[in-house]
């Protein structure tokens, strides 16, 4: 829960909970800060839409994980829920339910109206002029009808399951059905084949511009005409979050893959956590339903519109609007690279930096691509968390693996919500030949690395990259990631090492470069902490500069607050959850936290220890998060070229230390404040500014916003 003012006047007791932010709570602020983009009338219109469905997309997984984890963690052996976890999942509906009510007033009376005026038209029922619903009833008749199969409910026809956030009705009847009898309540599934979002003909409205109806509004509108001879008394539509998480016994099963195959279909199936209606369900059928689900009343929405907003993002993508939408950026091409055909010429003679989306993710791309064309690589070595469902650097791949090099994949099979995309390449992979294994059991290989091993006339040469982000071309266009191509004897050996302790599984030798989790990383960051807690006990300057995606760690918590009280001056950017609390006097009064929410995903991960001006900058695939440090494999690498570690500084932590557009200040209170420009400071966005100096040449100051935000799901490492 949120602390009050008066709780944080002073340093909390080493153990009290007090000393923490809820990471719960401090999740949801993030998602206040996402939907507050979309609250901003300097944003282009279908951009404020498509945040809102981006708050929608980061609820769903709020519940299916960590509502879920809450849920399952403390069902003791007495079948209760523990204290801790009681009050967490309360303060967390409390804020679900704020942030919930004020997006759907926002897409109601905001949104929606200025998109009509704009000439795009969500249709209600009411609104449809007679040839709309004419048309609007014929497509119901051809297309919807045949595939609806409503449930009439009885001992012989019982409540039927329900898919995880799937569209569903409950319908209550009154009469007799068929043979007499009097069951009331039927239930009935809206076909998954079905488009929830249909474009109705422009030439049936009189208004200008593009017209769309819901599925939802459709089968609404011709509820009764599925119920012959019988009267509908009342319906709402609803659907169901449930539990995701994935669970196999990875000390039993024999093959990893397969084992997760069987699993796939059952996270349909999981216990429920969530329940949303619509804003007229009656509450006897609310009622009805949480008791079906074994859903507490708590977590039950009512929502006055459709029960998945995420779906509007089809009208967001569907409308070619520019005027409507952010200026697009073409990313720009490292110098070192341009005119260069061979890549491995170049990383022989330097390093090559990689600062995506500002610069483009192709030569990654080329990197792999060459090494698969190349008759003089021998090996090809990578990890692969998240590469999406299609992939020209998993097809250079297989297309290596398919020429007789020894390719060697690492697939990390439990990346959540990936895990079928994953199988897919594994097999594909399998299949033509390459080294396929699954990273180490109960452990997730989260780290971020690529080796190529080429015969050259001195003898076999390593290459190699190493990134803070994954391997999808994808994501690489909106999420913001370091990466950094080498061929450094000391770096690529370790780099090496790391892959042999995961296909042999054993202890990897002392790495002279590379801090790896589960073994070293967290001892690392916590002795890099207290060196410059030592160096400022000196009198001398001590700084850390820290950026990541969450930080939740007690043990870096509090290493840091034992900085800060030495003296060390501390800034972290933390994109979503902090546990942190900044700003305490006699505890945390040296440390300042900052989120920035703008046009990309802020994902990069980068520690910067002033060390008696040694100025040391790591790059790593891990948060400092207990699960990242202690239960994954993670990497956290330097970067020791003066020119590229200036570099780092300057583009990955400096600039987002100026932004005073899209930056949040976090307060000791949990609540994050956004920054704005003082009395004669000019707007300064640092996406903005990077997008700039790194990316081609274009005008990108839309006249509809001053910073040029443009939003992507903020979910998933």
């Amino acid at each position: 829960m949120k602390s009050t003012p008066e709780e944080v006047l002073a340093a909390p007791a080493p153990d009290s909970p007090a000393l923490f932010l809820n990471r719960e709570i401090s999740l949801l602020e993030f998602n206040r800060r996402v939907l507050a983009q979309a609250e901003d009338p300097a944003m282009p219109l279908l951009e404020r839409l498509r945040f809102l469905c981006i708050v929608s997309s980061n609820l769903d997984e709020f519940f299916e994980v960590r509502v879920a984890s809450l849920l399952a963690q403390h069902h003791h052996q007495s079948g209760g829920i523990d204290d801790v976890s009681t009050v967490n999942l309360d303060g967390a509906s409390e804020e679900c339910r704020q942030i919930i009510a004020r997006q759907y007033a926002l897409l109601n009376d905001e949104i929606l109206p200025r998109l009509s005026e704009n000439g795009i038209h969500l249709l209600r029922r009411a609104d449809r002029n007679a040839a709309q619903k004419a048309w609007v009833k014929q497509y119901f008749d051809k297309e919807v009808r045949p595939l609806l199969t409503p449930v009439g409910l009885d001992p012989a026809h019982p409540f039927p399951r329900v898919i995880n956030k799937s569209l569903n009705f409950i319908v209550e009847l009154a009469g007799k059905d068929a043979f007499g009898r009097g069951s009331g309540i039927a239930i009935m599934k809206a076909p998954r084949v079905l488009p929830r979002v249909i474009r109705l003909p422009d030439d049936l409205s009189s208004k200008p511009g593009a017209s769309y109806c819901l599925l939802s509004s459709v089968i609404q509108a011709h509820m009764q005409d599925l119920f012959t001879g019988r009267e509908v008394v009342s319906y709402s539509q609803f659907r169901v979050t449930r539990n995701s998480d994935l669970w196999v016994d990875e000390e039993e099963v024999k093959n990893l893959r397969q084992a997760l195959q069987s699993e796939l279909h059952s996270r349909n199936y999981g216990f429920a956590v969530r329940l949303e209606v619509g804003r007229g369900c009656p509450r006897h059928l609310a009622d009805f339903l949480l008791d079906q689900f074994s859903i507490d009343r708590s977590r039950l929405f009512a929502v006055d519109g459709p029960v998945n907003m995420g779906r509007l993002l089809e009208i967001v993508n569907s409308n070619a609007r520019p005027e409507l939408k952010f200026v697009p950026f073409v990313p720009g091409f490292p110098s070192k690279l341009v005119n260069h055909h061979d890549i491995f010429a170049v990383l022989g003679r330097q390093d090559v930096l990689l600062h995506h989306p500002f610069q483009s993710f192709e030569p990654v791309i080329d990197f792999i691509r060459s090494a698969a064309n190349d008759p003089n690589v021998v090996a090809i070595k990578q990890t692969i968390y998240r590469a999406g469902s299609n992939s020209e650097l998993m097809e250079a791949l297989i297309a290596a693996a398919q020429r007789g090099k020894e390719v060697t994949v690492i697939v990390e099979l439990m990346a959540r919500f990936d895990e079928e995309a994953n199988i897919n390449w594994a097999e594909r992979l399998d299949e033509a030949g390459a080294q396929v294994v699954y990273g180490v059991v109960g452990l997730k290989t989260h780290a971020k690395l690529a080796l190529v091993l080429r015969r050259e006339p001195q003898g076999l040469r390593r290459y190699a990259h190493l990134g803070t982000g994954n391997y999808n071309p994808t994501t690489a266009k909106h999420y913001t990631d370091f990466g950094l191509l080498t061929a450094d004897e000391e770096l690529t050996a370790d780099v090496n090492e790391v892959f042999l302790h995961l296909t042999s599984m054993t202890r990897p030798t002392q790495l002279s470069r590379i801090w790896l989790a589960p073994f070293s990383l967290q001892k690392e960051i916590v002795k890099a902490i207290r060196q410059e807690a030592a160096i400022a006990r000196e009198g001398k300057p001590a700084r850390i500069i820290a950026k990541m995606n969450s930080l939740t760690d007690e043990s870096v918590i509090r290493a840091l607050y034992d900085a800060s009280n030495d003296g060390v001056r501390i800034d972290l950017i933390v994109r979503g959850a902090c546990a942190l609390r900044p700003g305490v006097p006699g505890l945390s009064a040296n440390i300042r936290v900052r989120s920035i929410v703008g046009r990309f995903l802020e994902h990069s991960r980068i520690f910067y220890f002033h060390n008696k001006l040694r100025h040391d900058v790591y790059l790593s695939s891990a948060d400092w998060m207990n699960r990242n440090l202690f239960r994954r494999v993670e990497i956290a690498f330097p970067v020791n070229s003066p020119a590229l570690k200036k570099r780092v500084i300057r583009e990955g932590l400096q600039v987002y230390l100026k932004d005073n557009v899209d930056a949040w200040d976090l307060g000791s209170d949990g609540h994050y404040r956004r920054r704005k420009p003082r009395g004669s400071q000019a707007p300064y966005s640092a996406q903005l500014q990077l997008m700039e100096s790194l990316g081609l040449a274009t005008d990108l100051h839309n006249k509809d916003t001053e910073h040029g935000t443009d939003p992507v799901a903020p979910r998933r490492s």
